[in-house]
């Protein structure tokens, strides 16, 4: 009998609606994938992921954002949490949380970094008439989305784009880039890469 995948004891901070969440969750499902769902921290009590999360059967916790780097890392460890997945998460975390999770902290972003960083990143590409923007996973540095990138993907905007079928298409894409990235980053670990 072959041993058992070594899974690495994954968590995702969300503030919404956690469809990356889910995208992670379902992923996360295959056998083969090296990565478990373990935990889901949102530091808002009516984000829409831990209505979803439920049926997941997923522990998940709400703390204010006042209090939630404190109780996060609290939860974190008592859990064995090992990496964590920003998923529409809004929330500047301090330099002093993302030195303790120092390559094992990644974010999805709406754009092709290091175009269009920060809030609105897609109404940031239609004014600015960019004829291409996409979604970027990357480590979460103490630079806004400014983190070493792990991958990309770039989406062309149409003559009559719109802030709403940007978004649709941009999160299309962040669907499928998001658990190859989480993959990257397990594999990096599992194999002391990083």
């Amino acid at each position: 009998m072959c041993d058992k995948l070594k899974k690495i004891k994954t968590a995702i901070f969300i503030s919404g609606r956690g469809s990356n969440m889910n995208a992670l969750i379902e992923k996360s499902r295959n056998k083969m994938f090296p990565a478990s769902v373990d935990l889901i921290l949102s530091n808002n009590s009516k984000a829409e992921g831990l209505l979803l999360e439920n049926a997941n059967n997923i522990k998940s916790y709400f703390f204010s954002k006042n209090e939630f780097e404190i109780l996060a890392q609290k939860i974190l460890l008592e859990e064995k949490i090992e990496l964590i997945c920003l998923a529409g998460f809004i929330q500047i975390l301090s330099k002093k949380f993302i030195q303790n999770w120092q390559n094992r902290l990644i974010n999805i972003h709406p754009s092709y970094l290091p175009n269009f960083k920060g809030l609105n990143a897609q109404k940031q590409a239609i004014l600015a008439k960019a004829t291409y923007s996409g979604c970027t996973v990357h480590y979460v540095s103490s630079k806004i989305d400014g983190g070493e990138i792990i991958l990309q993907k770039k989406v062309y905007l149409s003559d009559n784009e719109d802030f709403e079928s940007l978004s649709k298409k941009i999160l299309k894409e962040e669907h499928i880039l998001y658990p190859k990235a989480l993959e990257i980053t397990v594999n990096k670990i599992l194999n002391n890469i990083i």
